[in-house]
């Protein structure tokens, strides 16, 4: 296939980085989707008083966090290996 292939590190990582901001813009999307649709009242967690637009903002968070070291961890393998 040419320069396309997987196997070419520079192809793979700019395909790779481009995912990772597509993936970052959805999660701030979502998130802000999130806040807009639910309403404004409050649930307890672990005994404290928490704001219900908060919990899906926080796993979407989860998630985005969990991107970054993954993107991360890809960047230190593919340096590794040149």
């Amino acid at each position: 296939m040419g320069d396309l292939s997987p196997e070419n590190p520079a192809v793979g990582m700019a395909s790779l980085d481009r995912k990772y901001w597509i993936a970052l813009g959805l999660y701030a999307v979502l998130a802000v989707l999130a806040w807009w649709t639910i309403g404004g009242g409050t649930v307890a967690v672990f005994g404290r008083q928490i704001g219900i637009r908060w919990i899906p903002v926080f796993i979407l968070g989860t998630f985005a966090f969990r991107t970054y070291i993954a993107m991360q961890a890809e960047r230190v393998r593919r340096s590794s290996s040149e």
